[in-house]
């Protein structure tokens, strides 16, 4: 019989209608969507599904339980009623990975961690009939989030966090995390048929993130998962059949018009490398270029990018001809539309120009603007054209 699971997807802070999004057109049910994250209800398919298909997401957890916590004692009894023996086998290795504390009376993370594990490792035991666990076998770890004293636990079925796509081995000095990228691009009209170029494309996030959206590349394909092994709780088959669907949507022969430039040459050739890895080289094109170079013969394009915004001292002398070369160059190229993120509070001024609208995202802890300069739309091309 089916398990139904309520599951946890924690994302960037400012992207969660993105990541909803996503989740309904895979086809499930959201249950609520608040700051960071969104929740939705599966069975044990969808945990494997939303693992390999969702692209802004950075984990999938099953949500174990929630109860309202002001003192320890409130803390271990409530993790103690949790159906622990459900979801942790008797030589299971279980521990909790991170607690987070917000506007509640609870916020010491060592704490937390301890006292849930105690709590948990009491209930096993009356649940198990032993006194001692070897924690031998598969690893189940939690994530712990308290909000309000409400606290909310869930189970990582991810592992290394879904960014971790496997393809960026080698990145530039202050690179966007692919979840991150993706996100963008999703709040963005660009669609495989338009123009996409990235001046400052460093370690190639963007072009790559771009192309695997056009040739419907899952990005959770060719890299595994913690909960793969959790038999107890979802049968082998189902990561099959995730993996199975995924290859079966493949479209390697998509023509696209990506493209990537770094004045970095070492840089450019590390995209490149990346590229490759994701499966997506023949679908970029990659070249040493400054931005003050950029240009492109056709019309109605996107500029998506993260340009430098000067974390070190020394760089920040060059940002006012950075972003004055970056807004001259946009303001030639004919009926495009640029997507700019960056921490700097100075782009619109040297871009030339006022954002048509400009929104804050987090990225990290690194409070980031996300600027949208909007181009016209193209005509609507006639049927049969």
């Amino acid at each position: 019989m089916e398990r139904k699971f309520e599951l946890i997807a924690p994302c960037h802070f400012g992207l969660e209608a993105v990541l909803k999004k996503e989740v309904t057109d895979l086809g499930y049910e959201i249950s609520l969507v608040e700051d960071g994250k969104v929740t939705f209800w599966g069975d044990e398919a969808a945990i494997c599904r939303a693992n390999v298909f969702l692209r802004t997401a950075e984990r999938v957890l099953i949500k174990v339980g929630s109860f309202p916590a002001t003192t320890f004692e409130e803390l271990f009894q409530g993790t103690k009623a949790l159906p622990w023996e459900e979801f942790i086998p008797e030589d299971g290795k279980f521990w909790v990975a991170k607690a987070t504390s917000i506007k509640s009376k609870l916020f010491s993370p060592s704490d937390i961690q301890s006292i849930m594990k105690k709590a948990m490792v009491e209930r096993l035991k009356e649940k198990y009939g032993i006194t001692w666990f070897a924690e031998s076998g598969n690893s189940y770890p939690l994530r712990v989030f308290i909000h309000k004293d409400i606290v909310t636990v869930g189970l990582d079925t991810t592992g290394v966090s879904l960014h971790k796509r496997g393809y960026r081995t080698l990145t530039s000095k202050a690179p966007i995390t692919e979840t991150l990228a993706s996100a963008l691009i999703l709040l963005t009209p660009w669609r495989k048929d338009r123009i996409l170029v990235d001046p400052f494309c460093g370690s190639g996030t963007f072009p790559i993130e771009a192309a695997m959206m056009a040739a419907n590349i899952a990005p959770g394909m060719n890299r595994s998962f913690l909960a793969e092994d959790w038999g107890n709780v979802i049968p082998r088959k189902c990561w099959y059949e995730a993996g199975d669907e995924a290859g079966d949507l493949v479209d390697d022969s998509v023509e696209v018009d990506i493209q990537g430039y770094d004045i970095d040459g070492d840089v450019v050739r590390s995209a490149r490398a990346n590229a490759q890895a994701a499966g997506v080289d023949h679908l970029i094109h990659f070249q040493q270029r400054p931005v003050s170079e950029l240009s492109h013969p056709k019309k109605y394009g996107f500029l998506i990018t993260n340009p430098p915004y000067g974390e070190r001292i020394e760089e920040k002398k060059n940002l006012p001809e950075l972003y004055r070369q970056l807004g001259e160059r946009f303001a030639a190229l004919d009926s495009w539309s640029a997507y700019v993120i960056t921490a700097y509070g100075d782009t619109e001024k040297y871009m030339g120009r006022k954002a048509d609208k400009n929104r804050k995202i987090y990225n990290g802890m690194m409070k980031t603007y996300f600027y949208q300069f909007l181009g016209p739309k193209p005509p609507k091309r006639k049927q049969g054209e």
